[in-house]
């Protein structure tokens, strides 16, 4: 399995990443896009592959995906940690026919607005198949290709992925990834979600990524 994570100034939480992978043997691969942090430093010194990509989530996946082998990619962000137990759930989906698998989404936070958010995303993926990259997305290779990959947008890379998945439904695997809730924290979880919302809502009507993109 190759992991693939998308890296801007991650450094302080990407350590937290690589660690909750360690159960897997798995090929890391951080697509950095020239942080200034020096995540691309804290990577390597903790046994992580880099490659160097333009700015922005898509390219920067799409280029890790080229730098992967083998048949399963599976796409995470760099400030999510997969839950202990998770490497034996992903090889039983990787088990079966080629597909497309996430896991369920939490947060690490105790409020109940952090709840009422995680129900919301389970909603969201059970009636609109719509997991998002912060989920992780396991992915063979060929469904990968068929499709098309990773298109190189700056915003909503991981929605305009999984429409061209369709009919094909991604499967929820009973393992969770669990994602900062800092920025929730910070500009308010109501704000924080009307926010995604509305971007959501203007990409479906049309807008183009680059524009929602300078709004984000």
């Amino acid at each position: 399995m190759n992991v693939i994570i998308p890296t801007w100034n991650a450094a302080a939480t990407l350590p937290g990443t690589l660690e909750s992978l360690g159960e897997a043997a798995a090929r890391i691969i951080v697509a950095d896009a020239g942080s200034p942090d020096g995540t691309a430093d804290v990577a390597r010194a903790l046994g992580a592959e880099v490659v160097l990509a333009p700015k922005g989530r898509g390219a920067q996946l799409a280029a890790g995906a080229a730098a992967a082998q083998g048949e399963w990619m599976l796409f995470l962000h760099a400030d999510t940690r997969l839950e202990p137990g998770w490497s034996a759930v992903a090889r039983g989906f990787m088990a079966a026919p080629p597909g497309v698998a996430h896991f369920t989404f939490a947060l690490d936070d105790n409020s109940p607005a952090a709840r009422r958010l995680e129900r919301a995303v389970a909603w969201r993926c059970r009636n609109f198949s719509l997991p998002y990259g912060d989920q992780g997305l396991l992915i063979h290779r060929d469904v990968y290709e068929a499709v098309g990959g990773f298109r190189p947008l700056p915003l909503m890379e991981d929605v305009e992925f999984i429409r061209r998945l369709r009919p094909r439904r991604p499967v929820a695997l009973a393992a969770r990834a669990v994602t900062s809730g800092e920025k929730w924290r910070r500009q308010g979880f109501l704000r924080r979600s009307a926010k995604n919302l509305s971007i959501l809502a203007l990409y479906f009507a049309g807008v183009p990524a680059r524009w929602l993109a300078r709004v984000y």
